[in-house]
């Protein structure tokens, strides 16, 4: 059996981040991803696809990512039901991250223009978070800095390293 799917789209809104009772972080946000093709009035459609993120990777993408910003999403579609209020069955059907990666710097979505920056962070596949950094970028990182204090300066990527 295999459940796996990767999405590229932008951010809708600023990821919400709240924390279980047991204190554990956990971010929702949504994706929206342009559809292949157009809708009758020759304009672009989109879908707007829920993702999940756990522990480490869900403070992470709460400390950068913001609405409009091009991200990359990796991980498995889960459904799930729960009664609402009124005693009516709702189902829920999302994304649950466990690979997010920056395509874009948060200057670019605020129409600073200029490089490309991708980075990328994981969470464990059993939703245990490593923290740790599987970015293709052209530059040595240590796990604890800021990934994005280059202070403006040009990163040089290469178009290997893009994943488009």
């Amino acid at each position: 059996m295999l459940n796996r799917v990767i999405l590229i789209g932008r951010l809708t809104k600023d990821p919400e981040l709240r924390y279980t009772p047991s204190g554990v972080a956990v971010t929702q946000f949504t994706l929206a991803v342009d559809r292949p093709f157009t809708g009758q009035g020759g304009e672009r459609e989109a879908d707007f696809i829920p993702v999940v993120t756990w522990r480490q990777l869900a403070e992470t993408c709460a400390n950068y990512l913001r609405k409009g910003r091009l991200t990359a999403v990796e991980g498995r579609i889960q459904v799930r039901n729960y009664e609402n209020n009124e005693g009516k069955r709702v189902y829920v059907t999302e994304v649950i991250a466990d690979n997010v990666r920056f395509l874009e710097s948060n200057r670019e979505t605020s129409g600073g223009g200029g490089n490309r920056e991708e980075s990328s962070f994981s969470g464990g596949s059993n939703g245990n978070s490593s923290g740790g950094n599987r970015g293709n970028n052209n530059y040595s990182r240590n796990n604890n800095q800021d990934p994005f204090s280059d202070e403006g300066k040009p990163i040089d990527i290469s178009d290997d390293d893009l994943p488009f």
